[in-house]
């Protein structure tokens, strides 16, 4: 069972950060004499940027588990009671919220990816597709927590000889927040969010960008 509570996209767009982008990217259009606006050099400032985090996701998930619980210690009639029964099964309900970054990789960019027109003022860019990190629970400000939690009679003294492991939860919270995050617009706004940089900033050199 899965639960999305809510979904924040965080773009880092250009007209905030177009400058900045172009002046570490070697491109300050304040600095005309020293711009070198060939392809080959074009191309190198776009891979100088290497993996461009466009995008953010923040997820919130609802774990729904039910585990019949381990009954092979006992006896095998005992056994089959026990499961039929519920003495050793657990309902668990584990809450998490995270986050999920999203980039385009722009550093394995080649030659065939930017053409350049004949007049330097216009450039067509193949982008790589999107990516997605791996979630990133948020363990510290009580969004990650065991909810609740119901034990069978044999599952509660189970839990007095050895503490649970939780870790269980975690993973599928994690994957849980994978699923949602490959579900959203996720990558489609962290592909939006670098076109616009590009634009941002090859737009303050007066070159027109286009993709393909």
């Amino acid at each position: 069972m899965l639960k999305a509570i809510a979904l924040v996209v965080i773009g880092l767009l250009a007209g905030v950060l177009g400058f900045g982008v172009a002046t570490a990217a070697g491109l300050n259009p304040f600095q005309p004499d020293s711009i070198d606006q060939s392809q080959p050099a074009m191309l190198k400032s776009i891979q100088d940027l290497s993996q461009y985090h466009a995008a953010m996701g923040d997820f919130e998930v609802i774990v729904d588990l039910d585990d019949p619980g381990d009954v092979e210690w006992l006896p095998g009639v005992l056994g089959a009671i026990a499961n039929r029964t519920g003495l050793a099964a657990r309902h668990t309900l584990f809450v998490a919220g995270g986050t999920v970054n999203a980039y385009v990789d722009l550093s394995g960019l080649s030659e065939d990816d930017l053409t350049l027109s004949a007049d330097g003022n216009s450039v067509t860019i193949r982008l790589p597709v999107a990516e997605l990190d791996e979630p990133n629970l948020d363990l510290d400000n009580s969004r990650t927590y065991l909810f609740s939690q119901d034990r069978g009679p044999l599952a509660q003294i189970s839990d007095l000889l050895e503490a649970p492991d939780q870790a269980r939860f975690y993973a599928l919270a994690e994957d849980k927040i994978a699923a949602a995050a490959e579900e959203s617009e996720l990558r489609m706004r962290a592909t939006e969010n670098t076109r616009a940089m590009l634009v941002g900033m090859y737009g303050s050199l007066g070159i027109n960008v286009s993709f393909e």
